[in-house]
């Protein structure tokens, strides 16, 4: 199955993406820019690790709690999607989901509409520590933002403009999450 889904992102690709013929040089500064990237997001996730620490929680707890909280409207916060939103496995969303009912700091309730459905909601301790946590997380954010924003920059300028259309990528990454599903069924 895996074998299958490479070969056609490679046939996609190997007939769709132009790569620009690249010196050593401008190779290296790819690596850099990248790295610098990568260094900044680690910087930021290092910070949000401690403070969440800090507060007494784990920082997927905290992760957790934004991420509910952070859904757009439209969208129902259920397990599934805490997984999603995560990047995480479901049953691993229900492990978090059950510790955070534990400490006070979520509930769940069954939805009027499907009462098969269960709905996450962050309880109001819940909701007052992840304000306590986000105000810290914005203020980093405005600190170190420039210079996230000038790595991300760099690795844009860099990365060179592959002719993929939108959706060719939307096609593989839909793909690459359909097979990374039934991977984890076989």
């Amino acid at each position: 199955m895996f074998f299958r889904i490479a070969l056609g992102i490679y046939i996609v690709l190997r007939y769709n993406v132009q790569r620009p013929v690249r010196t050593r040089a401008q190779t290296r500064f790819d690596y850099q820019a990248l790295a610098q990237f990568r260094y900044e997001i680690r910087r930021f996730i290092n910070f949000s690790e401690q403070a969440a620490r800090a507060a007494g929680v784990e920082p997927q707890q905290h992760q957790s709690l934004l991420a509910i909280k952070g859904l757009q409207d439209a969208q129902k916060a259920t397990v599934g999607a805490l997984a999603e939103r995560l990047q995480i496995q479901h049953h691993s969303a229900v492990e978090l989901a059950n510790r955070l009912e534990a400490r006070g700091l979520l509930r769940r309730m069954r939805s009027r509409a499907d009462r098969r459905e269960v709905l996450l909601a962050l309880t109001p301790r819940g909701a007052k520590l992840l304000k306590e946590l986000s105000l810290p997380h914005l203020v980093e954010l405005r600190a170190a933002g420039t210079t996230l924003l000038q790595a991300l920059q760099a690795v844009m300028r860099t990365a060179g403009h592959p002719r993929t259309s939108r959706r060719k990528v939307a096609h593989l990454r839909r793909n690459h999450r359909t097979s990374k599903s039934q991977d984890a069924r076989e």
